[in-house]
Protein backbone atom coordinates (compact mmCIF):
# COMPACT_ATOMS: atom_id res chain seq x y z
CA UNK A 1 0.00 0.00 0.00
CA UNK A 2 1.22 3.50 -0.86
CA UNK A 3 0.43 6.22 1.66
CA UNK A 4 0.57 9.94 0.93
CA UNK A 5 0.27 12.93 3.24
CA UNK A 6 -0.48 16.39 1.84
CA UNK A 7 0.37 19.48 3.90
CA UNK A 8 -1.14 22.83 3.07
CA UNK A 9 -3.10 25.74 4.41
CA UNK A 10 -6.86 26.09 4.38
CA UNK A 11 -7.92 27.32 0.95
CA UNK A 12 -4.93 25.97 -1.00
CA UNK A 13 -6.71 22.85 -2.14
CA UNK A 14 -5.05 20.07 -0.12
CA UNK A 15 -8.34 18.23 0.42
CA UNK A 16 -9.33 18.54 -3.24
CA UNK A 17 -5.82 17.39 -4.23
CA UNK A 18 -6.21 14.17 -2.22
CA UNK A 19 -9.60 13.52 -3.86
CA UNK A 20 -8.29 14.19 -7.38
CA UNK A 21 -5.25 11.97 -6.74
CA UNK A 22 -7.32 8.97 -5.66
CA UNK A 23 -9.91 9.50 -8.38
CA UNK A 24 -7.15 9.38 -11.01
CA UNK A 25 -5.71 6.24 -9.39
CA UNK A 26 -9.15 4.62 -9.35
CA UNK A 27 -9.49 5.32 -13.09
CA UNK A 28 -6.39 3.18 -13.50
CA UNK A 29 -8.01 0.32 -11.58
CA UNK A 30 -6.41 0.87 -8.18
CA UNK A 31 -8.12 0.72 -4.79
CA UNK A 32 -8.08 4.10 -3.08
CA UNK A 33 -8.91 6.14 -0.01
CA UNK A 34 -8.72 9.89 0.74
CA UNK A 35 -9.69 12.01 3.71
CA UNK A 36 -8.73 15.30 5.40
CA UNK A 37 -7.59 16.29 8.89
CA UNK A 38 -8.43 19.75 10.13
CA UNK A 39 -7.15 21.55 13.20
CA UNK A 40 -8.40 25.11 13.40
CA UNK A 41 -10.91 25.21 10.56
CA UNK A 42 -10.14 28.56 9.00
CA UNK A 43 -8.62 29.83 5.80
CA UNK A 44 -4.83 29.88 6.05
CA UNK A 45 -4.57 27.44 8.96
CA UNK A 46 -2.37 24.36 8.47
CA UNK A 47 -4.30 21.35 7.20
CA UNK A 48 -3.36 17.84 6.19
CA UNK A 49 -5.04 15.48 3.78
CA UNK A 50 -4.29 11.82 3.33
CA UNK A 51 -4.47 9.36 0.46
CA UNK A 52 -3.88 5.65 0.12
CA UNK A 53 -3.47 3.71 -3.11
CA UNK A 54 -3.18 -0.06 -3.41
CA UNK A 55 -3.85 -2.94 -5.76
CA UNK A 56 -5.96 -4.61 -3.06
CA UNK A 57 -8.87 -3.41 -0.92
CA UNK A 58 -7.73 -0.93 1.74
CA UNK A 59 -8.88 -1.99 5.18
CA UNK A 60 -7.07 0.54 7.37
CA UNK A 61 -9.02 3.70 8.29
CA UNK A 62 -6.66 5.93 10.28
CA UNK A 63 -4.49 8.94 9.59
CA UNK A 64 -1.35 8.29 7.60
CA UNK A 65 1.43 8.13 10.17
CA UNK A 66 4.20 6.60 8.03
CA UNK A 67 3.78 8.02 4.53
CA UNK A 68 5.76 6.94 1.50
CA UNK A 69 5.32 10.41 0.01
CA UNK A 70 4.75 13.91 1.36
CA UNK A 71 3.41 16.82 -0.68
CA UNK A 72 3.84 20.35 0.69
CA UNK A 73 1.61 22.99 -0.92
CA UNK A 74 3.00 25.92 1.09
CA UNK A 75 6.81 26.00 1.11
CA UNK A 76 6.93 27.88 4.44
CA UNK A 77 5.14 25.04 6.24
CA UNK A 78 8.24 22.85 6.41
CA UNK A 79 9.69 25.41 8.86
CA UNK A 80 6.73 25.25 11.26
CA UNK A 81 5.29 21.76 10.73
CA UNK A 82 7.39 18.59 10.83
CA UNK A 83 6.40 17.50 7.33
CA UNK A 84 8.83 14.57 7.46
CA UNK A 85 7.32 13.07 10.64
CA UNK A 86 7.07 9.33 10.04
CA UNK A 87 8.19 9.59 6.41
CA UNK A 88 9.66 6.25 5.43
CA UNK A 89 13.35 6.09 4.65
CA UNK A 90 13.72 6.61 0.93
CA UNK A 91 10.41 8.48 0.85
CA UNK A 92 9.77 11.49 -1.34
CA UNK A 93 9.08 15.10 -0.45
CA UNK A 94 7.49 17.30 -3.11
CA UNK A 95 7.45 21.03 -2.36
CA UNK A 96 5.78 23.94 -4.08
CA UNK A 97 8.85 26.15 -4.52
CA UNK A 98 10.81 28.00 -7.16
CA UNK A 99 14.05 27.15 -5.30
CA UNK A 100 16.31 24.26 -6.19
CA UNK A 101 15.66 20.96 -4.38
CA UNK A 102 19.16 21.07 -2.87
CA UNK A 103 18.33 24.31 -1.02
CA UNK A 104 16.08 22.44 1.43
CA UNK A 105 17.76 20.89 4.49
CA UNK A 106 16.12 17.47 4.30
CA UNK A 107 18.23 14.38 5.05
CA UNK A 108 19.92 12.71 2.09
CA UNK A 109 17.89 9.50 2.52
CA UNK A 110 14.81 11.32 1.18
CA UNK A 111 14.18 12.12 -2.48
CA UNK A 112 13.36 15.84 -2.66
CA UNK A 113 11.59 17.50 -5.56
CA UNK A 114 10.26 20.97 -6.24
CA UNK A 115 7.92 22.56 -8.72
CA UNK A 116 6.90 26.20 -8.89
CA UNK A 117 3.22 25.34 -8.53
CA UNK A 118 2.42 28.88 -7.37
CA UNK A 119 3.99 30.42 -10.47
CA UNK A 120 2.24 27.89 -12.70
CA UNK A 121 -1.12 28.51 -11.00
CA UNK A 122 -0.74 32.28 -11.38
CA UNK A 123 0.19 31.86 -15.06
CA UNK A 124 -3.01 29.85 -15.63
CA UNK A 125 -5.15 32.24 -13.53
CA UNK A 126 -5.94 29.70 -10.81
CA UNK A 127 -6.80 31.63 -7.66
CA UNK A 128 -5.26 35.06 -7.24
CA UNK A 129 -1.71 36.37 -7.40
CA UNK A 130 -1.60 36.51 -3.60
CA UNK A 131 -3.44 33.21 -3.04
CA UNK A 132 -2.88 30.89 -6.00
CA UNK A 133 -4.67 27.52 -6.03
CA UNK A 134 -1.79 25.10 -6.53
CA UNK A 135 -3.37 21.67 -6.10
CA UNK A 136 -3.68 20.58 -9.74
CA UNK A 137 -0.19 21.81 -10.58
CA UNK A 138 1.38 19.96 -7.67
CA UNK A 139 -0.45 16.77 -8.69
CA UNK A 140 1.02 16.99 -12.18
CA UNK A 141 4.49 17.08 -10.63
CA UNK A 142 3.54 14.23 -8.27
CA UNK A 143 2.49 12.09 -11.23
CA UNK A 144 5.92 12.58 -12.81
CA UNK A 145 7.82 12.10 -9.54
CA UNK A 146 6.18 8.87 -8.41
CA UNK A 147 4.40 7.26 -11.35
CA UNK A 148 1.57 6.32 -8.97
CA UNK A 149 -0.88 8.04 -11.30
CA UNK A 150 -0.49 8.71 -14.97
CA UNK A 151 -0.74 12.21 -16.36
CA UNK A 152 -3.53 11.19 -18.73
CA UNK A 153 -5.70 9.76 -15.93
CA UNK A 154 -5.00 12.90 -13.91
CA UNK A 155 -5.88 15.19 -16.84
CA UNK A 156 -9.12 13.29 -17.42
CA UNK A 157 -9.99 13.48 -13.72
CA UNK A 158 -9.32 17.22 -13.64
CA UNK A 159 -11.51 17.82 -16.71
CA UNK A 160 -14.36 15.86 -15.11
CA UNK A 161 -14.00 17.14 -11.55
CA UNK A 162 -12.98 20.80 -11.73
CA UNK A 163 -15.90 22.97 -12.78
CA UNK A 164 -15.28 26.26 -14.52
CA UNK A 165 -11.53 26.13 -15.04
CA UNK A 166 -10.98 22.56 -16.16
CA UNK A 167 -8.77 23.47 -19.13
CA UNK A 168 -6.64 25.84 -17.06
CA UNK A 169 -6.19 23.27 -14.30
CA UNK A 170 -5.32 20.55 -16.80
CA UNK A 171 -2.76 22.84 -18.44
CA UNK A 172 -1.26 23.63 -15.02
CA UNK A 173 -0.93 19.92 -14.20
CA UNK A 174 0.75 19.18 -17.54
CA UNK A 175 3.15 22.13 -17.18
CA UNK A 176 4.13 21.03 -13.66
CA UNK A 177 4.63 17.47 -14.95
CA UNK A 178 7.23 18.87 -17.37
CA UNK A 179 8.76 21.37 -14.91
CA UNK A 180 9.57 19.30 -11.81
CA UNK A 181 13.13 19.36 -10.45
CA UNK A 182 14.33 16.33 -8.49
CA UNK A 183 17.21 15.79 -6.04
CA UNK A 184 17.91 12.10 -5.93
CA UNK A 185 19.04 10.48 -2.70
Amino acid sequence: MIEIRIHGRGGQGAVVASKLLVTAAAKEGKKVQAFPFFGAERRGAPVAAFARVDEQKIRIHSEVYTPDHVIVLDPVLYKTVNVTAGLKEGGTILLNSSQEPSSFPFPAHFKVAVVDASGIAIKHKLGSRTEPIVNTAILGAFAKLTGIIGIEALAETIKESVPGKGKENEAAAREAYRSIKIRER
